[in-house]
């Protein structure tokens, strides 16, 4: 089972991103004769209080992507009062440990846009949507963490 150990920051348990448009965004714009916008790379926070992963406004913008739709998000600061964001559709890749190591790779996944996350250090929250299909060691007197999928 690839996996990977990392040290846990002052921010927490960050890994390093890459960002792409969606595997069926990409074939629609390839049959357009259109190039897709390149990978972007970021931070994420792995944040298994999030049950869906959000990205920064400013990782979809230079992916060029459009909503797909929109969603009632309840958070801390909004109590029982939920706001509407935008969807998107992107593919994720969180490299493996070493180059011999599969990424962990989702071709799509449903993202929110949820700004002030650049801010903060890192450009996503990775949420239990993504986490549902790993294995997450928190060891915070070590202090590190490890991700197995």
């Amino acid at each position: 089972m690839p996996h990977f150990t990392l040290p846990l920051t002052r921010e927490g348990p960050i890994v390093n991103v890459g960002f792409h448009v969606s595997a069926p965004r990409a074939q629609a714009l390839k049959e357009k004769g259109v190039e897709a916008p390149n990978l972007v790379q970021g931070r994420a926070l792995i944040d298994t209080g999030a049950s869906c992963t959000s990205v920064d406004p400013t990782v979809l913008e230079q992916l060029q992507l459009t909503p797909t739709g929109s969603v009632q998000v309840l958070t801390p600061s909004t109590g029982h009062n939920p706001h509407i964001t935008d969807q998107y559709d992107l593919a994720i890749v969180i490299p493996g440990a070493s180059k011999s190591d599969a990424p962990l790779h989702f071709p799509i996944v449903p993202v929110i846009a949820s700004e002030l996350l650049q801010t903060q250090g890192f450009h996503a929250l990775i949420g239990r949507d993504i986490l549902w299909h790993c294995v997450l060691i928190y060891n915070g007197k070590g202090p590190y963490f490890s991700l197995a999928y």
